[in-house]
């Protein structure tokens, strides 16, 4: 079982057909799966979209009461998922956005990955002419950002060129040792690509392989502006590194 986890905050004009993508994907390339939404207090048309979604695909919609953010929506799916599962060693997590960034024709090929053993497949995104001017410059001083010797291995994962993408497979057995480890607090915190680099972090210490892809997102037929802002984004990554560094260096030996 593949389970579609998908955060989603206000995203009515794209996520209905993003599913019924999702659908047409499945349709050619049969694989047993189930989509999980977190519709985080969504303020537009999100709920009404998803509704009539129920009879035609295997989905299930989480929502609370107030918004919750980015991090915390991930914790609830993969809670969710892996309360779910019979066979945790055979399925998986697949984590998507709920615009079009993230592409469903590209689920063949990290599905293939982790059929062929990978315990968690990155997807790592290309760059495209397409992306704002916002995304390519988070990208290009987050790469720089990495290669500052402070933070460095705070901010990197080895064989990961791009760590603070959302588009991932993560086997179930590592799901489950992430939301063990992690107790009664979320399995991962803060800004949407602090929280991606500390969920792959936190997956990759228990994970046996890890693979990566590259692919090419796409910004150019979502409907909203990208929620990317640069120095903020910039700011949270690195303060992410600084006290992961501080931690490491207080912890015992």
């Amino acid at each position: 079982m593949l389970y579609l986890c998908i955060p989603s905050h206000n995203e009515a004009p794209t996520i209905g057909v993003l599913l019924w993508r999702i659908r047409k994907v499945f349709r050619d390339f049969s694989r047993e799966y189930e989509i999980l939404v977190y519709d985080d207090a969504s303020s537009d048309e999100t709920a009404a979209v998803l509704e009539p979604y129920h009879k035609a695909l295997p989905l299930t919609v989480l929502r609370g009461k107030h918004r919750v953010g980015y991090a915390r929506a991930v914790d609830a799916l993969f809670r969710a998922a892996a309360q779910r599962t019979k066979y945790p060693r055979r399925d998986a997590v697949v984590l998507m956005q709920g615009d079009f960034t993230d592409q469903p024709e590209h689920l063949p090929e990290l599905i293939k990955r982790f059929e062929g053993g990978a315990d968690v497949v990155v997807a790592e995104p290309a760059p495209v002419a397409s992306a704002p001017a916002a995304v390519r410059q988070l990208a290009r001083w987050a790469r720089r950002a990495t290669r500052l010797w402070l933070v460095r291995a705070q901010l990197t994962v080895d064989g990961v060129g791009d760590p603070f993408d959302t588009f991932r497979i993560f086997r179930i057995t590592v799901v489950r040792d992430v939301v063990r480890a992690a107790g009664d607090a979320p399995v991962t915190s803060g800004p949407v690509r602090v929280a991606n680099l500390e969920l792959l972090r936190a997956a990759t210490s228990v994970a046996r392989r890890i693979e990566s892809v590259t692919v090419e997102p796409r910004y150019d037929i979502r409907r909203r502006a990208t929620r990317v802002q640069v120095w903020p984004d910039l700011k949270a990554i690195l303060r992410a590194g600084w006290a992961a560094r501080k931690r490491r260096a207080a912890s015992p030996a």
